[in-house]
């Protein structure tokens, strides 16, 4: 991205997205009761109150009536009808994993097969968006976490603690092509999840390629472990090679989530809070909940100038239900240099101006 002269002023920035993850498939019911929605109509309230309070994107997995993290798509049918009757205008992300958390107390926290993944393109209601993982990599959600912030909760005991150190994302070239189809033929946006600059590369290679052919849209996921480690420095190298067109939203965990949240904010980034990323204060004395972390977002940017986006605008700014005809189509589309002929290296191109 090109930083020029302003980029820090609010009138140069887009109004801001936030994107709320209220159903936290990584905890159980009793880290948090007051806030993890379990039944059918909680889960559907949940969505409405993240969207009255400023999120305009809803980061969405499932539970079953027991509390534990659905794998049923036939739930998330349920959900995602409910949420589009009651808040039609929000823009539902399906989470690509679907549920991670183990089942059962010897479970071990895994992405589910790949055919089951490629259902996601058959929901009905169809989703505005799916969560693309790319390349294969290691999913240690307990890396940069320190003592506290496990301690209490499902994820320091050590049988949960082992397994989701040990989680890998599953996520090799040919199922990641495949489902780029198969979302772009149900009409779902490809919501890329890029870990590092390795992952960012693949989906520019695969735009030039031709494989995905829409508005570049995704996540920076700083949560360590496998993935980029949140600080300045990984998401400005990141930057520097993603085109002016995109649409990035930051991504962390942890108490790393306000901090990279108003780094984003700062930069015209667009952000993600929720419960499944952290459930602390910065203080750690008390739990913060998804409204709660939406709200502060939200006065934080009205102290930067910057305002929240509307369901429509949000829509507009990633989007929702665009796609390109060709791969020269898409470079040019999302702010790329073009695919060289021959043997040119290609270049930016700016207009002349009269002098």
């Amino acid at each position: 991205m090109n930083f020029l002269d302003g980029h820090l002023y609010p009138e140069n920035q887009q109004p801001l997205i936030i994107t709320a993850a209220p159903y936290a498939p990584g905890w159980i019911p009793s880290d948090f009761p007051e806030d993890i929605p379990v039944t059918m109509e909680d889960q559907i309230q949940k969505a409405v109150d993240c969207y009255e309070a400023g999120a305009t994107v809803l980061h969405l997995h499932v539970r079953e009536e027991d509390g534990k993290g659905s794998k049923r798509l036939s739930k998330f049918n349920e959900l995602i009808a409910g949420v589009r009757e009651r808040v039609p205008e929000m823009i539902i992300q399906v989470g690509g994993s679907i549920s991670f958390a183990p089942e059962g107390p010897d479970g071990e926290a895994k992405w589910l097969s790949d055919d089951t993944r490629h259902m996601l393109a058959e929901l009905t209601p169809t989703p505005d968006q799916v969560t693309v993982t790319v390349n294969t990599t290691q999913m240690n959600v307990t890396e940069h976490a320190g003592d506290d912030d496990f301690r209490g909760v499902s994820r320091g005991f050590p049988h949960l603690h082992k397994t989701y150190k040990d989680m890998i994302v599953p996520s090799n070239p040919s199922f990641v092509e495949e489902h780029i189809r198969r979302l772009t033929a149900a009409g779902i946006q490809s919501e890329f999840q890029v870990y590092n600059i390795n992952s960012f590369e693949t989906i520019e290679r695969m735009i030039r390629r031709g494989v995905y052919k829409g508005p570049l849209v995704m996540n920076w996921v700083a949560i360590s472990g496998g993935m980029d480690q949140a600080n300045i420095f990984n998401l400005a190298n990141m930057l520097r090679a993603v085109p002016d067109g995109a649409v990035v939203t930051v991504e962390s965990s942890v108490l790393n989530v306000l901090p990279i949240n108003m780094i984003g904010i700062a930069l015209g980034l667009h952000v993600r809070c929720g419960i499944e990323d952290v459930l602390w204060n910065q203080q750690r004395t008390g739990k913060m909940s998804t409204v709660e972390q939406i709200k502060q977002l939200v006065r934080i940017s009205g102290e930067f100038g910057r305002s929240i986006a509307t369901a429509q605008q949000a829509r507009e700014i990633m989007q929702i239900g665009v796609f390109y005809e060709t791969a020269e189509e898409t470079l040019a589309k999302n702010g790329f240099a073009p695919n060289r002929p021959g043997a040119n290296q290609g270049f930016l191109r700016k207009p002349e101006v009269a002098v």
